[in-house]
């Protein structure tokens, strides 16, 4: 009996044991299944469409194909397709395979190459980039199970009392400074927002300054010194004559210098008390912040979201003048006017959009295109703004629009046209030129309105002559409004209005006929003949006369080759359409041997690296035969530089050097013609490509 009890006692425990271990075992297995659990995803997604800042995904097989659109190399723009950067790195091959994504911030350019069968394109700016490694976990970091997406909808977490926003609302604020959950800490599934302010193209419209925000700076606003009133006092008595407000400007800088900096943005300017408002803290309530609940949880209604002016469909920035030399009361005339300009244009989603950056010595913004979606509401917005003070730095606040303004998180809808109108007093404290050119060729329609021009005996102070025909892409008057008084300045309201929503004459954006430097590289060997040199220079001239030719629209340049190279106009030689037509007539035959690589390699040296910033960057080479030199590599080096080649061949030119030489993917960029009498078939097929491709590049 009593071994029978032993054996029972042993089998019972060893029957538990067994038990024990087997769901430990399962355990463990659910536990490493769960881990390695990577999400999939499509070819064509593309890595702003996830919301994660860094992530493990599943890339299928198929995806190096050239639909699959990559921008840039190893860091690369948020626009591109995830997986076929991941192909372009050698992260993975074809078949696909597991990745890790890191989330960087955005950069002023990015570099296109041909690596691992993928060719990437260059382009000259994007808000977010990504970095693409080997799909292993860092140490310490949990990732995703499943991605969140940008277009998923708005939903509210009850938190305690305080409903706090989560979906695009939340991730949103996220977005530029996001941290990947580390092991050790909870899980959560809603991240702490940085504000109670949910994202305008979501919800209803929100002010810029919270009713605190508005209080304090009124506050600030009151205890401001001196000069303020000083130039209030001038302007009593007449402060309207070109002649006080040149004084004002001269003594700008001395009594900058003198104890009342506070002008400067320290304690009442909107981008400072939005740094304290918005330093929410993990772990405080609240109330903890020193917001007045009620004000802040039940703030006033605004008024419905409109459609708008659905004739005017504009993204609109106005360039406030905020520099001492206008005076209290002029500064109240720009905002009245500013008022009846949101009024007369009908602001609402289906049409303008308008946004206000205030400049002096710095500029900042005062809302942007998304806050405000109705002219009541931006109105009422407006009258609340207080003067910065400063100097007239009108570059400086065209090159902070230019860079900071018209993304796709301020509002902008990208199909609408991006438009400034930059009020001046009198005249600017900087150079506006380069400035402004930048701006242009980003695509941004400028307008200049300037009241109470220097008279002569002040024009010597002016930094600029004649910097709105500078600033502007046509010295026509309708991208210029002169005023002659500040009290004036309501008359032309209407006829400010009306240019601006004229899109059919807003001639600044970028176009495929207007954004590029197009240089030609012409066969001149002995083989071509003079009379089919004359046919070349005509197929040249009326590629040419098909675009928008100017010192800031396209230019163009050409180069002719035999065993050597020739440089015959560069870009900056002419100016006018004409000119260049004429350039083009006066090309003399050359004859001699074919070195085509040497012919690339030297049209990449004198023309295209001396290219202008943000311009495309087009070479254009026709060769009649086979190279004495090899293409491939210095066709190669220039697709690095950003050069999108086309190449043109007839009668005895050698198919494989036409691709070889072609930008990707070739057949939309190599055309072959028997004869050169046929050259003229190919006009329009070029310039259409040109354009195709040039409108599937983001706008940004």
């Amino acid at each position: 009996a009593l071994l029978i009890m032993k054996a029972t006692v042993i089998a019972t425990f060893f029957g538990v044991f067994l038990t024990c271990t087997y769901t430990a075992k399962e355990a463990t297995k659910k536990t490493k299944k769960a881990k390695l659990y990577v999400p999939q995803i499509d070819c064509d997604v593309k890595a702003g469409k996830i919301i994660n800042p860094e992530f493990i995904a599943k890339c299928p097989p198929g995806c190096q194909d050239v639909k699959y659109r990559v921008y840039g190399t190893d860091i690369y723009a948020s626009f591109s397709s995830v997986c076929n950067a991941a192909i372009h790195s050698g992260v993975i091959d074809n078949t696909g395979g597991k990745i890790l994504v890191q989330k960087v911030a955005g950069h002023s350019g990015y570099r296109g190459s041909f690596s691992n069968g993928v060719r990437s394109l260059s382009l000259p700016r994007w808000r977010e980039s990504f970095l693409v490694s080997e799909g292993k976990p860092r140490k310490g970091v949990t990732y995703p199970t499943t991605l969140e997406y940008s277009s998923s909808k708005n939903t509210a977490v009850k938190s305690g009392n305080v409903n706090v926003p989560t979906g695009d609302a939340v991730r949103k604020e996220h977005q530029t400074t996001p941290v990947p959950t580390p092991a050790t800490q909870m899980a959560t599934t809603t991240p702490t927002p940085t504000t109670t302010t949910t994202d305008p193209s979501t919800t209803v419209p929100q002010p810029a300054t919270t009713p605190a925000a508005a209080r304090t700076t009124a506050a600030a606003a009151k205890t401001r010194p001196g000069p303020h009133r000083v130039r209030d006092m001038a302007f009593s008595g007449t402060s309207t004559s070109a002649s006080n407000r040149n004084i004002l400007r001269h003594n700008t800088g001395v009594q900058r210098q003198e104890p009342v900096a506070t002008f400067q943005r320290a304690a009442g300017s909107p981008a400072h008390l939005a740094m304290e408002t918005d330093s929410w803290k993990t772990g405080l309530s609240l109330f903890d912040t020193g917001f007045n609940s009620k004000e802040e949880l039940n703030p006033k209604p605004l008024e419905p979201i409109s459609q708008g002016n659905q004739n005017c469909k504009v993204d609109l920035s106005f360039l406030m003048d905020g520099s001492w030399s206008i005076g209290k009361r002029r500064f109240q005339l720009q905002k009245r006017f500013l008022g009846n300009v949101a009024q007369a244009l009908g602001i609402g989603s289906a049409g303008p959009l308008m946004g206000i950056v205030q400049y002096g010595d710095d500029p900042s913004t005062e809302f942007n295109l998304n806050t405000y979606a109705n002219s009541k509401d931006l109105r009422n917005a407006i009258e609340k703004i207080q003067q910065k003070g400063g100097l007239s730095n009108v570059g400086k606040a065209l090159s902070f629009v230019n860079k900071n303004f018209f993304l796709d998180a301020n509002g902008n809808r990208g199909g609408a046209p991006n438009v400034v109108v930059v009020m001046v007093d009198g005249w600017p404290t900087d150079r506006v030129e380069e400035a402004s050119r930048l701006a242009r060729e980003s695509g941004i329609n400028i307008f200049f309105v300037t009241v109470e021009a220097a008279a002569q005996s002040e024009k010597q102070n002016v930094i600029e002559p004649n910097f709105v025909d500078k600033a502007v892409c046509r010295t026509s008057g309708f991208y210029s409004i002169n005023v002659p008084s500040w009290f004036s300045l309501h008359k032309v309201v209407q006829p400010l209005v009306k240019r601006v929503c004229d899109t059919e004459r807003l001639a600044c954006s970028k176009t495929c006929l207007n954004s590029a430097d197009i240089g030609f590289v012409i066969d001149g060997s002995s083989s071509v003949g003079t009379g089919n040199f004359r046919t070349v220079l005509q197929f040249v001239a009326n590629i040419s006369k098909e675009f928008e030719i100017s010192d800031t629209d396209t230019r163009i340049g050409a180069v002719q080759y035999t065993y050597e190279q020739r440089l015959e106009f560069s870009f900056d030689k002419h100016s006018t359409k004409q000119d260049v037509l004429n350039a083009i007539k006066r090309i003399s035959y050359w004859s001699g041997g074919t070195s085509t690589g040497a012919a690339i390699s030297y049209a990449s040296e004198q023309l295209f690296s001396k290219s202008k910033p943000n311009k495309r960057k087009i070479m254009i080479l026709i060769t009649d035969g086979r190279s004495y030199d090899d293409v491939s590599l210095p066709a190669m080096a220039a697709h690095q530089n950003g050069v999108i080649a086309y190449s043109i061949g007839v009668a005895w030119a050698a198919p494989d050097e036409l691709e070889a030489i072609a930008s990707d993917p070739a057949k939309e960029h190599s055309f072959f013609v028997d004869e050169f009498d046929n050259l003229y078939r190919y006009v329009n097929q070029l310039i259409q490509n040109i354009c195709t491709e040039f409108n599937s590049q983001p706008r940004n």
